[in-house]
């Protein structure tokens, strides 16, 4: 046998502790930057392997660095913790114990799979011409979790990686495909909110008022007709209204009206040109109408961006492992985003998706469904994949720069 199916049997070997701690995290799910419970279990988990441990002081987020047996480069290995504030209804035994929370996104698992590719590397330590990190992070779920990490400087001079990596389950990809692309293949995600006001009064005479709900309604079709026509689509951009805010009751035209949306991208160029059209279009109907507008947009996740090279490198270890036909290019990038963007910024590397499809589920549940469900049989995949990745990255062999 070669090493890669060496790996991918010693993964299956330790399946079952993988899936143990998988459904020790998933019954007691935990949301934000503050997840004492998922800490302690990745803490007891890696407290038998020799590893130099540091904790992140504003989140609970920590890094386990296995110090190879040669001096070297390094990478980073990266697992989200938390989970999402929503119900499950999935029945399972091991559902949440926590009414309203739910890890409906797979971070159990990424978690899971990650200590488990630790306790493999550290049992190879002597074949390691480097060191791993193993990054494990809360907040992925829209509270910078990564980037609070990464503001506390636990990567600067001499700790910083040469490389990062990450792995994201897809319940909808069958057990052992990765599917990736190089570039952008997730995209930015930035918040807007929109004020609009008027003058209100009795609904039977709106010439006497300033009513800001036609205006709302007229900047929600415009900026849909924005995208079309000043954006190209080649470049594509998302801008989704998801609520309108206004009145109180039917013969009250109300003084004011709010919207609030999402505007995605997958390059910062049209997401500054998505930007400035939100203003654009706002200012220039509010004041076409006669009422003031006030534009607000929140910056948030940055493009996730795969180097080409790095993921290259990445593709040739999933298919040394699993097959040629088990990578899965991706035609273009998913409108969903992702903190380690934040990583990919600072450090080449790659983003991949691995399939844990349920087996005899013929359309199962995607990811932040109440009823979202994985294969833990293909567990042994991912921590397979995350050990070979480091381990080729870090040999005389590995062509990744």
């Amino acid at each position: 046998m070669g090493w890669s199916e060496d790996l991918l049997a010693e993964a299956g070997e330790l399946l079952a502790d993988t899936v143990a701690l998988r459904r020790r995290i998933h019954r007691s799910p935990e949301i934000g930057n503050d997840l004492p419970e998922t800490r302690q279990t990745v803490l007891d988990a890696l407290s038998h392997l020799d590893l130099e441990i540091q904790l992140c002081q504003r989140t609970s987020g920590l890094i386990a660095t296995l110090r190879g047996a040669e001096r070297g480069r390094s990478i980073l290995l990266r697992a989200d913790m938390d989970a999402l504030p929503m119900p499950e209804d999935t029945g399972l035994d091991y559902a949440s114990s926590k009414p309203g929370r739910m890890h409906a996104c797979g971070h159990d698992a990424h978690t899971a799979m990650l200590l488990s590719a630790a306790a493999l590397l550290a049992s190879k330590r002597e074949q390691l011409a480097g060191d791993v990190k193993f990054f494990f992070q809360p907040g992925e779920e829209g509270h910078f979790g990564a980037k609070l990490m990464l503001d506390e400087e636990l990567l600067a001079g001499t700790e910083a990686p040469r490389a990062a990596f990450a792995i994201h389950v897809d319940p909808r990809l069958p057990v052992g495909c990765v599917a990736s692309r190089p570039g952008a293949v997730m995209a930015s995600a930035d918040v807007w909110t929109v004020e609009i006001v008027g003058a209100g009064g009795h609904a039977s005479m709106p010439h006497d008022t300033l009513d800001p709900i036609p205006v709302a309604c007229e900047i929600v079709n415009t900026l849909q007709t924005m995208v079309t026509r000043r954006i190209s689509a080649c470049d594509p951009v998302v801008i989704t209204t998801t609520k309108i805010e206004a009145g109180t009751a039917a013969n009250i035209i109300p003084e004011s009206a709010k919207l609030l949306g999402t505007l995605r991208a997958t390059s910062e160029h049209a997401r500054l040109s998505a930007e400035e059209g939100i203003h654009r279009v706002v200012q220039g109907i509010a004041q076409a109408h006669g009422v003031e507008a006030t534009v607000n947009v929140i910056e948030g996740y940055p493009v996730t961006f795969n180097e080409p090279d790095f993921t290259d490198f990445a593709r040739g270890v999933a298919t040394n492992l699993f097959g040629e036909d088990a990578y899965l290019d991706l035609p273009t990038p998913i409108m969903g985003a992702e903190d380690f963007s934040f990583l990919l910024q600072r450090w080449p590397g790659t983003f991949v998706f691995l399939g844990l499809k349920p087996r005899g589920v013929k359309k199962p549940a995607p990811c932040h469904s109440n009823r979202m469900l994985l294969e833990e049989a293909g567990l042994a995949h991912g921590v397979a994949l995350h050990a070979a990745v480091a381990m080729r990255f870090l040999s005389d062999a590995g062509e990744a720069q």
